[in-house]
């Protein structure tokens, strides 16, 4: 069963001199539940804007976009966690992720729950500014997961962190999603950050965004950062399509072609 079936035709924006941009266009496929997906794409390929038309955030677009078990009228049953972590700083860190909890997941005290299994258990009383950049995501780690969402969005969350941090809130990451089933899409830049975490890759073309190459991934877990199989995996795929981080036309990057084209949009 799928979680997720996505069929944008068109995607556009509208400058402030009149002109159209086209950020998405003929983007279609589908998440079965359970599967962890990665979105990779160049900068302008249209990735944020893709989950912000996926979350509801944006309902201007020409298209269609279903979530298994999503009532007729009611808002998206997901979670989404920003690239920034977006935390209330006159809040504290229980505070922070009870905002956003259904009065049954207080109940069951997941908050709490969350905040202990993430390693901040610590610092649950304490306020966003007595936190690190690595601390402070992980709240909004536990936040995306406090109402156990059968979807969960997550825009380049571990970007700009130093190497360790962000391997051990992908660990985190990891073992919250294999133990609570839920189906993520996860955008990202990096090819190796997408390999080490994903079932499936997907990547996007420069803008208009549109998916030009659905692969999965062949190895098994867990998966070391950079290990020699990753490794040999990444290297296979560039060589296969050697234009495919600059989000090239599938017909281009089969031929080869390594030309990144000239104007980009903003993501």
């Amino acid at each position: 069963m799928n979680v997720l079936d996505v069929d944008i035709r068109r995607k556009n924006f509208v400058s402030s001199n009149g002109g159209e941009f086209v950020a998405i266009a003929d983007m279609k496929f589908a998440v079965p539940r359970g599967q962890f997906v990665c979105i990779i794409g160049p900068s302008g390929s249209g990735k944020t804007t893709f989950l912000q038309i996926v979350s509801g955030l944006d309902p201007k677009f020409d298209g269609e976009v279903r979530i298994a078990g999503q009532a007729p009228g009611m808002g998206p049953r997901l979670g989404y966690m920003f690239q920034s972590p977006r935390l209330m700083p006159w809040l504290t860190v229980r505070q922070n992720v009870e905002l956003v909890a259904t009065h049954r997941a207080v109940g069951q005290g997941m908050p709490q729950k969350l905040l202990e299994q993430v390693g901040l258990a610590e610092f649950i009383d304490s306020y966003p500014n007595r936190l690190s950049g690595g601390m402070q995501r992980r709240v909004a780690l536990a936040r995306a997961f406090v109402n156990e969402p059968p979807l969960l969005l997550l825009d380049e969350p571990f970007i700009s962190l130093d190497t360790p941090v962000a391997d051990k809130l992908r660990g985190i990451l990891l073992d919250q999603w294999r133990a609570r089933g839920a189906t993520i899409v996860f955008v990202t830049h990096d090819l190796r950050e997408a390999i080490q975490l994903s079932d499936r890759l997907l990547f996007m073309s420069a803008s208009p965004g549109r998916v030009v190459l659905d692969v999965p991934v062949p190895l098994d877990r867990p998966r070391v950062p950079e290990s020699a199989e990753s490794e040999a995996f990444r290297a296979q795929l560039l060589a296969q399509y050697p234009a495919l981080l600059a989000g090239l036309e599938k017909s281009r990057l089969q031929d080869g072609e390594a030309v990144r084209p000239a104007a980009l949009g903003a993501a």
